[in-house]
């Protein structure tokens, strides 16, 4: 079931947004050479628990850690540790949530450490720029397969693949709700969009295959052919003026 926001519900979320994206920001700007990933999360932990709020993630059906930190062709759901080292060239991954009054925040980016290949960076700034050709595509009226299609069509034409296995999803008072924001799909399909919905709009796209593995750990997803992945997300309102970022520092 798709639970429509009030206005104040909104103004809450916003609030959760703006702690998310303000510890992914922290998180991503000390993304560089030598630094663990499990410094990353510690970053991103205190900047949350600073602020008030709660790392969504922790605990969420086990997950160990504040942030899910992705390098390379790991897509999703990588595991911070001490032992794992950003190395120049990587492209890093971060997804953070916050929980903040009771809602939630969601949102993720992909970082450069140091100068990257060319390869990576267009990567990269595609999966941006797809994230918000979807995001354009969130308008009152329009349907989910409307978004899908925006961001599949942008990807696509360039030579990329979207992962199908995992998708966007409903946020509010939990991190997932009703309904699933597929990255791929056919305009005029799906949901209609309302006023009120609060979804994620998340492309992970990948270099070469739209397929994927997951590791022994039962989190960490890679990309089947070891190419590399890029993960862009935003909270999103859906509202009668247009469609509004809620996970904005």
């Amino acid at each position: 079931m798709v639970v429509l926001k009030t206005s104040r519900e909104l103004r809450l979320m916003k609030e959760a947004g703006a702690i998310a994206a303000g510890a992914l920001k922290a998180a991503g700007d000390a993304v560089k050479p030598g630094i663990s990933t499990y410094e990353l999360d510690r970053i991103a932990h205190k900047f949350i628990k600073d602020a008030g709020a709660y790392p969504t993630f922790l605990g969420y059906n086990g997950y160990p850690a504040a942030a899910c930190i992705s390098i390379n062709d790991v897509v999703i759901h990588g595991i911070p540790s001490k032992k794992q080292i950003v190395k120049a060239g990587d492209i890093v991954s971060i997804d953070i949530g916050a929980t903040f009054n009771g809602y939630v925040g969601d949102n993720a980016a992909t970082f450069a450490a140091g100068e990257i290949s060319p390869e990576a960076k267009r990567l990269s700034d595609t999966t941006r720029e797809a994230l918000y050709k979807g995001i354009e595509a969130a308008v009152a009226g329009n349907r989910l397969g409307d978004i899908g299609h925006a961001v599949q069509f942008y990807c696509e034409e360039r030579g990329y693949s979207v992962v199908r296995s995992f998708t966007g999803h409903g946020v509010g008072t939990q991190m997932h709700e009703d309904p699933s924001v597929p990255n791929f799909g056919t305009p005029g399909r799906g949901l209609r969009l309302v006023p009120g919905m609060t979804i994620a709009i998340e492309p992970m796209i990948n270099m070469g295959t739209h397929e994927i593995k997951q590791l022994s750990d039962g989190w960490t997803i890679k990309t089947k052919d070891g190419k590399l992945s890029a993960h862009f997300e935003h909270t999103i309102a859906i509202t009668a003026d247009g469609p509004v970022i809620l996970t904005k520092v």
